[in-house]
Order: C-alpha cells, then structure tokens, then sequence
C-alpha cells in the first residue's frame, strides 16, 4: 500500500492557496492552477502545510487522498518552478519553427505541419531538431507534447520521428 497521501504538501512562501468546498486553487508567480477535489478526500490547511485524509476513513478514500495529494504537489511545483519537456526531431530534413503559440514543422509530409500551442504552454526551439516546452500545468504539458509526438512517432528501424529527449526507442533488425 502506498503512503503518498500521509505525506503533507509544503507550501512556499509567494504561493497562496485557497479552499473552497470542493475546489483548490493555487496562485504563484507562474500563474494560477485549479483543481476540482473529491468529496472522499479532506484537505486540512494549517501553518504552511496541506494534508490530506479521507473523508470516510475507506480504502478507496486513501487512494483518492494519495492521488489528490500529487496533483496538489504538482500545482505547487508548478507554479513555483514550471515543468519542461523536450521532444527532438530525427530525420533528415525535419524540421521545427516556433513563431508565437505556433509551431511549424517538416515531418517529411507533402505539407508542412503547423500546430497551435494550448494556453498556457511556451514553445521554443533553440535549434532546428529541438523543441522545448514549458508551462505550470504538468498534465497539459505532457499533452502537448503527445500530440506533437503523434504527428511522426519514432518509427524502430531507423529511429526517424520526433521523440522526448530522454526516450530510448527500441530498434529492430532489419529483414536479411
């Protein structure tokens, strides 16, 4: 059984939570994140600390307080310090080109890919194969960048397509 529920969040100074019923907000210098709670989870707030419980004392109820206790530690992580996700290009001739919340790729298509970042994402590409993501809502951010990974998913025999920058695609041998 997993005891990430019993753990307490820190809250930093410059973070200012909010409890209403059955709704957290989290406001920081990256922004403002907000989270719907269930009612089998109770949130305490007391002397710069939030701990979670179930509300009824059940099994289930300290599942949902684990979980809720990480997606609360990753609202305040991220609008702290933000989350980054890399994605490379391997392929020759792909490209990437972020220009605003767009970002323009050549995957090799017969057209180039043009996809619009979501609200609250930063695209920037520090060199022609890189991407680098950025944002303070850690699920939105791996969204992103899911989607940016479907439009050419790393293929196994050559390796060819975008990919994160700490993945390890396993290749297969070629047919002899």
């Amino acid at each position: 059984m997993s005891r990430v529920g019993k753990k307490p969040v820190t809250v930093p100074s410059g973070v200012e939570v909010q409890l209403d019923a059955g709704h957290l907000t989290v406001k920081g210098r990256n922004g403002s994140l907000s989270l719907e709670i269930n009612e089998t989870v109770a949130i305490e707030q007391a002397e710069g600390e939030l701990r979670f419980a179930p509300a009824n004392g059940s099994q289930d109820g300290w599942a949902m307080a684990g979980t809720t206790r990480s997606l609360v530690n990753n609202m305040v992580v991220g609008v702290t310090e933000g989350f980054e996700r890399r994605l490379q290009l391997i392929g020759v001739g792909y490209r990437a080109k972020a220009s605003g919340q767009t970002l323009n790729l050549a995957l090799g298509f017969s057209h180039p890919v043009d996809y619009t970042v979501a609200e609250g994402i930063s695209v920037e590409t520090p060199s022609q194969t890189e991407v680098v993501l950025r944002g303070a809502d850690k699920q939105l951010l791996g969204h992103v960048a899911a989607e940016i990974r479907a439009f050419r998913p790393p293929e196994p025999y050559k390796g060819k397509g975008i990919r994160y920058a700490d993945e390890q695609v396993r290749r297969k041998e070629a047919k002899k």
